[in-house]
């Protein structure tokens, strides 16, 4: 499908022209998400080096564990919900007031876990304030309601608020940020951030949409509970082979080597953000979809990815040719062990958004939930194992931890293309009927 084409289908109704609205809003995020890292990064990792850096990154995905039991399944299951019932002040209220009890607790029980790992264990003892600076962002992302303004299609508050505190941190980072020694301000003033951030969205969203305060009763728990677990367990699944192989390197090799592996990771996703526009503002509206017509939410999935895909093609081929540069002029001298695992990871570009759609806009949109979890959980496992040989049986290093999460990414979104096809979603190289 054209361009021209896609946009003018966009704009041709009400509804349309606000998820033409919501995408240029997330667009404007992933803008700012690209803007600020590129000024932040090049100048942390040269200040930190890598040892440092990968210190910071080894607490950053130790966090990442908790982000996804505090958030559960509700930034895809309540974001259904939401949508649905969005004419609905009293369901909505419900919804709300049941997901936010739920992450409370789960905060709680997560605050209770961290203390205990940092000082029962001298992996973590020894650097017990950057885990607890780093906590900051696990309560900022639990407060901040993503999953509502996505539910009530109202992305550009989604945008503002976390523009503001995009701001924020790059201009503390380089008041504070001097030499080497200041690395603890990192975790710290992120943390601030998301707080400031959390909050702000929080109050936002009772205030603007007028969410009365219910007591969730138990059947209300339950339920949401019920409806985010299989995502919780493909989230879950997922950090397998991906935080996880941040996290996992961090033990068997040490900071220096987590530094550069994270460094080149977060150059292949500063380009993979660039498909969160496109799931995020589609989600409401192909869930709908899904839902009214079958045919009509496979046509428009299909029309998405052949706009996609070439797209990350020339990305794909730019990175390849400029890989040397590219490592140089963001990451500095101290980073040419980098090269190597930016190769290898710049498949990913090639594979997540594919595997972007396949999951976020088909297999969850048509309730086969389940189906993604067992996906995830699979390639969990496989991650795990692949990891052990190539870290520990052929000790690899980075490029090792890469190979391990291409593999693992390419299996996934061949299992995913195979359930889709299997409940006649006719998606890329296949076609229903």
């Amino acid at each position: 499908m054209h361009l021209k084409d896609l946009v003018g289908k966009i704009t041709g109704s009400s509804s349309k022209k606000v998820l033409l609205e919501n995408f240029l809003s997330l667009s404007t995020l992933q803008i700012a998400n690209y803007i600020f890292p590129l000024i932040t990064v090049p100048y942390l990792v040269r200040v930190l080096g890598p040892e440092k850096y990968g210190l910071i990154a080894f607490a950053q995905a130790f966090m990442q564990y908790f982000n996804i039991f505090t958030t559960y399944g509700f930034n895809f299951s309540a974001t259904r919900e939401i949508s649905i019932n969005r004419g609905d002040i009293n369901k909505v209220s419900q919804i709300f007031n049941t997901v936010m009890l739920i992450k409370f607790i789960f905060l709680f029980i997560s605050l209770i876990v961290i203390v205990l790992v940092t000082l029962s264990f001298s992996k973590f003892k020894g650097d017990w304030l950057i885990y607890f600076f780093s906590f900051g962002v696990v309560i900022g992302n639990m407060l901040f309601p993503v999953w509502f303004f996505q539910g009530v299609e109202k992305m550009k508050y989604i945008t503002i608020l976390n523009v503001i505190s995009r701001i924020f941190f790059t201009l503390l980072i380089f008041l504070f940020i001097k030499e080497q020694q200041d690395y603890l301000y990192v975790p710290l003033i992120n943390s601030f951030g998301f707080l400031i951030t959390g909050l702000s969205g929080f109050y936002l969203a009772y205030n603007r949409f007028n969410i009365k305060l219910v007591i969730p009763g138990i059947s209300s728990i339950k339920y949401q509970l019920k409806e985010g677990f299989h995502v919780f367990m493909s989230m879950l699944s997922i950090s397998l082979y991906t935080t996880s192989n941040t996290f996992i390197l961090g033990f068997f090799t040490n900071n220096a080597v987590v530094g550069y592996y994270a460094a080149a990771e977060k150059i292949i996703r500063l380009i993979l953000q660039l498909v969160r526009p496109f799931t995020q503002a589609m989600f409401p509206y192909i869930s709908r979809l899904a839902h009214e017509s079958k045919e009509r939410a496979i046509n428009t999935l299909n029309k998405l990815l052949h706009f996609v895909l070439p797209i990350f093609f020339l990305i794909f081929i730019f990175v390849n040719i400029f890989v040397n540069k590219i490592v140089y002029i963001i990451l500095g001298n101290q980073y040419t062990e980098s090269i190597s695992i930016l190769r290898i990871l710049s498949l990913l570009l090639l594979i997540i958004p594919v595997a972007s759609i396949f999951a976020n806009l088909s297999i969850l949109p048509f309730k086969l939930d389940k189906y993604l979890s067992k996906i995830y959980i699979s390639g969990g496992v496989v991650n795990l194992f692949s990891l052990f040989v190539l870290l520990h049986v052929y000790p690899l290093g980075g490029d090792g931890a890469a190979i391990s999460n291409i593999i693992t990414e390419l299996l996934l979104t061949v299992m995913m293309f195979l359930v889709l096809r299997k409940h006649n979603i006719g998606l890329l190289f296949y076609k229903h009927g």
